[in-house]
């Protein structure tokens, strides 16, 4: 309010609504309050951390405000009964139809906002004059009827002749006809789709790239690139040549210690081993290290073989390819009631092509929860059946491949597709049927769990599995999957992907497909970790069914989930409880998720069945009892259970007191910390790290990825096969890794603590800049680095240089820039082999050419000339 000026008017929604709402919060706050000084852990001075109402209308005083609704002003009631909603079609054009015809008739205005803006303008034009629609609608429509494509949650009409008077109307179109009425009609009134009500006005904030790097703390096990495992000891001033520079401290066996400089923080990663079984330290100053490297090396270039192998077969397998979309792709795509993310998008493109090559495709889509990964599923599913090929969907739960077959068969209604689903949901009968139904082809989407693995499902001509969490799943499950990988095209979707799908994906064996852009309104979930208290909960619970939403509470024992219904029923008797587990009978547990969905229910009290999947955007509050007993996974899956709405959403993580492990604490702080939208990918990361990296290619690899760190060993292994692809394929070797390239020039080259005061988020920019790979990126994060943190000071703009500098090395072949005896000496293994006579002639006087080196004195032009003698290096080399 005090940053908004004088002039501005106020709009109010319901004023006795807004007033009844604040007093309850009001309430709340009082009683929350009052019982935190009994306790002792707020003092009585508090100061009061909100607005009160009394506070409010002070401030609102002075303003001009606008009541919507029924407001006590005539003005303001005589605007409000200017709008009235439309009728609702329910699908009926032809009566659509007819009233655009009544309304055009009556010199009306009608404007169609809809996804299906062409189909509706070509139905219009079968009987009447041309309309083409358009895609946005900036201004006031310049004709009495405008189709325009593109969702609008919801449309209206205005009828009220005054209002469109006088010269400044945004009614009055140009030829000075007012209208009597503007109709606005949408998806929602026209087939019964609605856009989501966004709740918030305001867009949230992407988190900021580095925040994607785990923090390094003292105490972490670290491995550097060239010097081996350590400890992290923290970050420490050091003064050299009369300039105080910052360093990471390491220390390694025999308590020696190494300081890397902090703008070299790439070359340390945290240490994730084959397990949780600590490595031993590297030793200073001996060969140890280097013969690990070489050992692991070797090994690595035999995996990269092996991989390639398996890519190669899959690439010449012979598979269905696709047609391309029809119309009724079409159809369905503009049916989505959400407007797509660009990732989704993505995403969705690159399922398409894989689809419609004349390869089996094998793609993994990672995308947090609620991120849009089914919408995906869906559309890959009908591209498919419209191709005349079967589609089975493999689901971990029964809970969920109900909800997923609620979803399909809502979708596809419109369609001649027959969506069955396969679970222990359906009687024998049902399953006989459906199974029948499989084998003669008249059923073209199936939804099941593992039961679509047995040998009695046969299809009779299955184009495409998509398997859904397929961490979820057994040994023998996932061999019966490897084997269809070969013969049909495998979508593969996930949250938090296990470490082996992690691995083949960040080796660019596997195709992934990363959504990373959260949905419109979303917002991270409000994470507490705590021990279990009977008022918190009880608080907690009350709050959620104030505002009418629902409570998931997790008690992950069967045996003793009764007798928590009963002490829960004790502690909260005004709600309503449902129960459900996997050791129900199929109905029971059917008619309890299915009370819950309806909202006859207030709390399911569950165990994790509810784990995978589940949409149900009006439960808002998860609470897990002893969380100490689950994975971080797991726990991540079942907060992805809430917060799916423009709601914000609440997760309790109660562990019981005195049970709380060293390895438990740390999955607890990892929850709480990875609390951002989108932290699946950052979550599965973490876990490698607290789980280690497990038989992700045999057991034959443990003993390596133990010695060198599963980071280091993965970049090894990505880049034995990105060497071993461009041999195969005749192209020239990929350029050095710019972490590879050492440059040491005399000059001050950081961002300064003045500069990014904050240690942790300086860490983390230092490990982002040493990824960029082009120019563009470098001047990219330059201006970036500007506008967040102000003008780049001197040795923030060294360091830009010294960014510059690798790229073009990199790009010229050469392996380190350094200073001896006040010359600048470039060294690069190519100019052995070069033609000498050609390059000294381009040299000319500004350098000279060694054996493997060139070097010229240093002056103060010594950046422009370095920059001019790179740039003829890269030339001769493209000559060679």
């Amino acid at each position: 309010m005090d940053y908004l000026p004088s002039t501005s008017v106020l709009a109010v929604d319901d004023p006795a609504e807004l007033a009844e709402a604040w007093a309850g919060f009001e309430e709340d706050a009082v009683g929350l309050r009052d019982g935190a000084e009994r306790e002792g852990t707020l003092p009585p001075d508090y100061p009061t951390p909100y607005l009160t109402w009394n506070d409010w209308q002070g401030k609102v005083a002075d303003r001009t405000l606008l009541t919507l609704g029924h407001g006590p002003e005539e003005i303001e009631q005589e605007l409000a009964a200017c709008f009235r909603p439309n009728p609702r079609y329910g699908g009926q054009l032809g009566q659509l139809i007819d009233d655009i015809e009544q309304a055009l008739l009556a010199e009306e205005w009608v404007v169609v906002a809809s996804r299906q803006a062409k189909r509706l303008a070509e139905l219009w034009s079968e009987e009447h004059s041309p309309v083409l629609p358009v895609e946005t609608l900036p201004a006031p429509p310049q004709t009495n009827l405008t189709f325009v494509q593109g969702p609008l949650e919801e449309g209206w009409t205005l009828r009220c002749d005054h209002l469109g008077a006088g010269p400044s109307s945004p009614l009055q179109p140009p030829e000075g006809t007012i209208p009597s009425a503007l109709h606005v009609l949408t998806d929602g009134e026209i087939f019964g789709w609605r856009m989501p009500a966004p709740r918030r006005t305001t867009r949230r904030r992407r988190p900021a790239p580095e925040s994607l790097y785990a923090d390094l703390t003292p105490g972490d096990i670290v491995v550097h690139v060239d010097y081996g495992i350590g400890v992290f000891r923290g970050l420490e001033n050091y003064t050299l040549e009369g300039e105080e520079r910052e360093y990471l401290l390491v220390e390694y066996a025999g308590q020696d210690y190494l300081y890397v400089p902090i703008y070299q923080a790439d070359r340390l990663s945290r240490y994730v081993g084959a397990d949780e079984r600590p490595p031993v330290l590297s030793r200073l100053g001996t060969a140890e290290w280097s013969q690990v490297k070489v050992r692991a090396r070797r090994a690595i270039e035999a995996v990269a073989h092996d991989l390639l192998e398996l890519y190669a077969i899959r690439e010449v397998t012979q598979g269905h390819a696709f047609g391309p979309d029809t119309s009724w792709q079409a159809d369905l795509e503009a049916s989505f009631p959400y407007v797509e993310t660009p990732d989704q998008a993505r995403a969705i493109a690159a399922v398409k092509a894989d689809m419609e090559l004349p390869r089996p495709m094998d793609r993994l889509v990672c995308g947090d929860v609620g991120y849009g990964k089914t919408e995906v599923a869906l559309r890959a599913a009908f591209k498919a059946a419209m191709d005349g090929k079967q589609v089975a969907i493999l689901v971990p739960t029964t809970v969920l491949a109900q909800q997923h077959y609620t979803t399909f068969r809502h979708r596809l209604a419109p369609f001649p597709i027959t969506v069955e689903h396969l679970s222990r949901f359906r009687t024998r009968a049902e399953q006989a049927r459906i199974l029948e139904g499989l084998l003669t082809g008249q059923v073209d989407i199936v939804i099941g769990t593992h039961r679509l693995l047995q040998k009695d499902v046969i299809f009779k001509d299955l184009g495409l599995v998509i398997i859904d969490e397929e961490q979820r799943f057994g040994v023998t499950h996932k061999e019966r999957l490897k084997k269809m990988r070969t013969e049909v095209d495998v979508l593969t979707m996930t949250a938090t992907p296990i470490p082996r799908t992690l691995y083949l994906s960040l080796t660019g064996v596997r195709d992934i497909s990363v959504i990373e852009t959260p949905p419109e309104e979303r917002l991270p979930v409000a994470t507490y970790v705590g021990a279990y208290g009977a008022q918190v909960v009880r608080r907690s619970i009350l709050r959620e069914l104030e505002r009418s939403g629902q409570v998931f509470y997790v008690h992950n024992r069967v045996q003793t989930i009764e007798a928590t219904r009963k002490r829960l029923e004790q502690l909260l008797p005004e709600a309503t409880f449902g129960v459900a587990h996997g050791q129900m009978r199929e109905r029971d547990l059917e008619r309890a998720m299915l009370q819950f969905v309806s909202g006859e229910i207030d709390v399911l009290l569950c165990t994790s069945i509810i784990e995978s999947g589940l949409d149900i955007p009006n439960a808002n509050t998860l609470i897990v009892e002893q969380a100490e007993r689950f994975g971080l996974a797991q726990l991540y899956q079942l907060r992805g259970r809430v917060g799916r709405g423009a709601q914000r959403a609440y997760a309790y993580f109660f562990y019981s007191p005195g049970r709380l492990t060293a390895e438990a604490r740390q999955r607890l702080d990892a929850i709480r910390e990875a609390s951002d939208l989108g932290a699946g990918y950052s979550v599965a990361m973490r876990d490698l790290e607290l789980r280690g990296a497990g038989d992700v290619l045999g057991t034959r690899q443990s003993g390596h990825i133990a010695a060198i760190g599963f980071d280091l060993y993965t970049r090894l292994l990505t880049r034995a096969v990105e060497e071993l692809r461009a041999r195969r394929d005749n192209r020239p070797p990929p350029p050095e890794p710019l972490s590879s390239i050492r440059i040491d020039l005399p000059i001050v080259a950081n961002l300064p603590p003045a500069y990014v005061p904050d240690v942790n988020l300086r860490l983390r920019l230092y490990r982002r800049l040493a990824d960029l790979v082009s120019l563009e990126q470098v001047h990219e994060i330059e201006a970036e680095l500007q506008d967040r943190f102000g003008p780049l000071p001197g040795p923030a703009q060294n360091l830009m240089l010294q960014l510059q500098l690798k790229v073009l090395a990199r790009e010229a072949g050469v392996k380190s820039i350094a200073v001896e005896n006040e010359r600048i000496v470039l060294s690069a293994d190519w100019l052995h082999d070069v033609n000498r006579r050609q390059l000294k002639t381009q040299l000319r006087s500004l350098a000279h050419l060694g054996r493997g080196a060139v070097s010229f004195p240093m002056r103060e032009d010594w950046q422009a000339q370095l920059r001019t003698v790179l740039e003829i290096l890269l030339h001769g080399r493209e000559m060679e």
